[in-house]
C-alpha cells in the first residue's frame, strides 16, 4: 500500500473519531466521512506499517441509511463536528460502542454499557465558544482549526453555539475590519488578536474575552460600544504573549462590566470568572451530575471529596446530599468562585482547597482526611498515579469518575482495580453533540477485603 493509491473499500465500523474503518489486506484504513456498510473509492493519504489513513474520492456507491445532510457550510473542513453527516441516534450508538471498546481494549474490563443519554434538541447547546482568529487585517476570520493543523476555517456562526455567540462574533469581525487590527500569526509570533472567547448564560447574557498578543487593546471603547447592545455584560482582555497554543493565560484585564458572569445549574446560582471551568452544555450537564450523584449514593452523615471541582458546581450539588462536601481545584480563581458560590447559595457544609490534586490530596490524606465517597472529573489526561493512591488511602467505599476522555478513564480503571476498586456501572452522556467526544460516568466500589 502506497500513498496516493486508490482502492475500492467498504467501511466495517466506526473508529474513535467517528471515521469509517475499512480493511485492505487485513490492514485497517481510517477514512473520515465514511459510514459502516458504505463502499467507495478511497485514496491513501498516509500509510504506516500497521494502518493507513484514506480520503473518500467519490460519494458512496450506496449511502448508509444513517447518512444525512450535515447542515453546516464549514463541514468537513472544520475540525469540530466529525459526525455531523450522521443521524443523531447513530452518533449515540457510535459513542456507546466507543465506551465499550475502550474499557475492553485499554482497561481489560468487560462491562455493560447502557444507551447514551442523548439531548432532545441537540442544537445551539454550547455556552462557551473559543474562536481562533486568522486571515488578514483587511479580511480577518474567526472559526475553528482544520483537523491536524492550525489553519483557521471560517465559522463565526457555529450551529452548536448558543444564539448570541454568532452575532457577537460578526460584530467583533466588523470592529477588526474597521480599525484594521492584525490577526495573530503563530509561525512568526506577530499580530495582535489571537482568540475570541464568548461565554453565554441561560438568560442570554454574555462575557467576552479577547486573547491578544499584547497588554493593550486598541479601540477598546469602540468595541465596548458595539457589544453592549448585544447583552454583553463583561469584556476582558487576556494578555497572552507566550509562544504557546494555550488559548488563555492567567493575565486578565477587565475593560468594562462585571467581573463574573452569573448562571444557573442544578437549581443553584453561580458566578463565573473568565478562567473558571464550567461544563459547556448546561442541559446535559444536569443529566451528567444527576447520574454522578445517583452513582455516589450519598447519605446524610457522609463526607464526599470532589477532586478537580472547578467553580464548585458538582461539589455544591452534592452538598445537599451529605454532611460535608470538600472541593479541590488547581485554579485559584475557580476556588474563589466556588467559595463565593457556596456563600451565594447559602451552603454551609462545603469547603474548597486550592492546589494540584496530585500534591494536595496526598497531603490532606496524610493529615487525616477520610472520605465515604470521592468524585473526580479530571482533565483529558486523566488521573496521576499519586491521586489514585491518595484516593484509595482516603478509604472511600465508592469512587465516581466523570471523564471527557474514555481512553484515559479506561486506563485509570485498570489502576483502580490494582488499588482494590472494581468498576461496576457506567453511563455515557452526550455532552458534545455531533462531535466524537463523549462524557462517561463510572462507579468504582471497593472490593470486599481490600485495605483502605
Amino acid at each position: 500500500m502506497q500513498k496516493n493509491e486508490i482502492y475500492r473499500l467498504r467501511a466495517e465500523k466506526l473508529g474513535a473519531d467517528m471515521e469509517g474503518i475499512c480493511r485492505l489486506n487485513g490492514m485497517p484504513v481510517f477514512v473520515p466521512g465514511m459510514l459502516p456498510g458504505e463502499e467507495t473509492d478511497v485514496r491513501i493519504v498516509k500509510a504506516e506499517k500497521r494502518y493507513a489513513f484514506g480520503r473518500m474520492e467519490t460519494p458512496p456507491v450506496i449511502s448508509s441509511p444513517d447518512r444525512r445532510d450535515p447542515g453546516c457550510p464549514a463541514w468537513p473542513r472544520c475540525g469540530g463536528c466529525t459526525c455531523r453527516h450522521m443521524r443523531y441516534e447513530a452518533t449515540l450508538e457510535g459513542k456507546r460502542q466507543q465506551v465499550r471498546d475502550c474499557f475492553e481494549r485499554i482497561g481489560g474490563i468487560s462491562i455493560d454499557v447502557p444507551l447514551v443519554l442523548g439531548m432532545e434538541h441537540p442544537y445551539s447547546y454550547r455556552n462557551k465558544t473559543s474562536l481562533p482568529c486568522g486571515g488578514t487585517a483587511e479580511t480577518p476570520v474567526l472559526g475553528f482549526y482544520a483537523p491536524r493543523s492550525h489553519d483557521v476555517i471560517p465559522s463565526e456562526k457555529c450551529p452548536n453555539a448558543m444564539g448570541p455567540a454568532g452575532i457577537i462574533a460578526e460584530t467583533f469581525l466588523a470592529w477588526m475590519r474597521r480599525f484594521r487590527l492584525v490577526p495573530y500569526r503563530e509561525e512568526t509570533h506577530s499580530g495582535l488578536i489571537r482568540h475570541l472567547v464568548i461565554r453565554v448564560n441561560r438568560e442570554g447574557e454574555s462575557m467576552v474575552t479577547v486573547a491578544a498578543n499584547g497588554n493593550k487593546l486598541p479601540h477598546a471603547n469602540e468595541l465596548a460600544d458595539a457589544l453592549k447592545p448585544l447583552k454583553v455584560i463583561s469584556l476582558f482582555l487576556n494578555e497572552n504573549t507566550e509562544k504557546t497554543n494555550v488559548i488563555l493565560s492567567r493575565k486578565f484585564h477587565i475593560i468594562y462590566g462585571r467581573e463574573t458572569l452569573p448562571d444557573t445549574l442544578c437549581g443553584l446560582r453561580f458566578e463565573l470568572s473568565p478562567s473558571a471551568f464550567f461544563q459547556v452544555n448546561p442541559v446535559q450537564t444536569e443529566k451528567l451530575y444527576a447520574t454522578a450523584l445517583d452513582f455516589a449514593g450519598l447519605k446524610n452523615e457522609e463526607t464526599v471529596c470532589d477532586v478537580y471541582c472547578g467553580a464548585g458546581t458538582i461539589t455544591l450539588a452534592a452538598a445537599s446530599h451529605c454532611a460535608h462536601a470538600i472541593g479541590i481545584e488547581i485554579v485559584p480563581d475557580a476556588v474563589e468562585n466556588a467559595r463565593q458560590n457556596a456563600e451565594r447559595n447559602q451552603i454551609r457544609n462545603a469547603s474548597f482547597h486550592s492546589g494540584p490534586a496530585e500534591e494536595l490530596l496526598p497531603r490532606m490524606v496524610k493529615e487525616g482526611l477520610r472520605c465515604d465517597a470521592v468524585l473526580v472529573d479530571p482533565p483529558r489526561k486523566g488521573l496521576e498515579p499519586p491521586v489514585i493512591r491518595a484516593i484509595s488511602e482516603a478509604g472511600p467505599s465508592r469512587v465516581v469518575y466523570v471523564s471527557c476522555n474514555v481512553a484515559t478513564q479506561a486506563r485509570d480503571a485498570a489502576l483502580f482495580r490494582e488499588a482494590g476498586y472494581q468498576a461496576v456501572r457506567v453511563q455515557p452522556v452526550d455532552m458534545f453533540c455531533w462531535t466524537s467526544g463523549i462524557e462517561n460516568v463510572c462507579l468504582f466500589e471497593r472490593k470486599k477485603g481490600s485495605l483502605c
